[in-house]
């Protein structure tokens, strides 16, 4: 078995979560986006930890604003404050947390004509 990997820019081994400095640094260090393409890709990975993080609705609603058709593009101060508080939350260990052994794991599956997927969690 694997004795430390990389899972969601954190560390995993036997000493528990650590944060990944080399991938978190490139997100600390983000600028605000100056075009809908680029409000566009940061939520786009964004929301693939948007079950991580508690409110990501809420804290990325201004910017989502600023995707939608016929607004005049404004990235003010609100959609800053979302930008830096939704850089904190991605940055801020542990966005994941380790299992307790002592309890018991659910398989979660899935299955289509195309593939079949399947997750290990734990309540």
């Amino acid at each position: 078995m694997v004795r430390e990997g990389i899972v969601l820019g954190h560390k995993v081994s036997k000493r528990g979560l650590e944060i990944d400095r080399v991938k978190v640094e490139v997100i600390e260090k983000l600028p605000p986006s100056v075009s809908v393409k680029g409000v566009r890709s940061f939520l786009g990975h964004a929301g693939f930890y948007r079950r991580f993080i508690k409110d990501f609705s809420k804290i990325s609603s201004p910017m989502c604003r600023l995707l939608e058709k016929e607004v005049k593009f404004l990235f003010d101060d609100v959609c800053i404050k979302a930008f830096e508080g939704l850089k904190k939350r991605l940055v801020t260990a542990p966005i994941i947390i380790a299992p307790d052994w002592n309890l018991p794991f659910e398989l979660m599956c899935d299955a289509s004509d195309n593939a079949v997927g399947a997750v290990l969690g734990q309540r």
